[in-house]
């Protein structure tokens, strides 16, 4: 039977600056790399999970969200996750070690969906994940994806949403969903705050 679930938190990576539920929380200079406001980020957070060093951008992006979303998560919490560009900046990093001596480190990044076991580590999830490659955020089909997770109980929550990293910028957009909250979980609500 299908049930209302709602939205509780939701994070945005963009420009250099990262929002919890639309205020922003933690901004660093525009001119720097994106890897300094990563690191930045992960000081400012106190995050400890040592091998976030060596992860590569779309993983850094993912942790650092999933630790703002929210402290604590039940286990069973589902990962559902969409972007664009795959593991782009992984691929293009491990293209360029060829000419040398091809790096595990760099080729172990090189699938999308290392970022949900990053997550899952850092968080002791054991959970359902899917990890989709579209030319644009689907809020409709991630809506449904995570809905049918949710209803037929592989999960007892869920994030979702779109997490971007290209070669020349990023987009993180997720947000936390469970039985109980105020906004309520849809499609088009997905669709306004992404764009918003």
């Amino acid at each position: 039977m299908k049930k209302d679930w709602y939205i509780t938190s939701s994070v945005k990576l963009k420009n250099h600056q990262i929002f919890k539920n639309d205020a922003l929380i933690f901004k660093t200079e525009p001119h720097i790399s994106t890897q300094d406001f990563l690191k930045e980020a992960y000081r400012f957070l106190e995050i400890n999970y040592p091998k976030f060093h060596k992860m590569d951008v779309l993983c850094k992006l993912g942790m650092i969200a999933s630790c703002v979303l929210k402290e604590e998560y039940p286990n069973d919490t589902a990962l559902v996750f969409q972007n664009a560009s795959s593991s782009e900046v992984s691929d293009a990093q491990h293209q360029e070690s060829i000419h040398n001596f091809p790096s595990p480190a760099t080729f172990v990044y090189t699938l999308p969906n290392i970022v949900m076991g990053e997550i899952s580590i850092k968080h002791e999830f054991q959970s359902e994940n899917a990890f989709f490659v579209a030319e644009e955020f689907q809020a409709q089909f991630v809506h449904n994806y995570t809905q049918s997770l949710l209803d037929h109980k592989k999960a007892s929550a869920a994030i979702c949403g779109w997490l971007e990293a290209n070669l020349d910028d990023y987009y993180l957009f997720l947000n936390y969903i469970e039985p109980h909250g105020e906004q309520i979980f849809s499609a088009a609500t997905l669709s306004e705050k992404y764009t918003q």
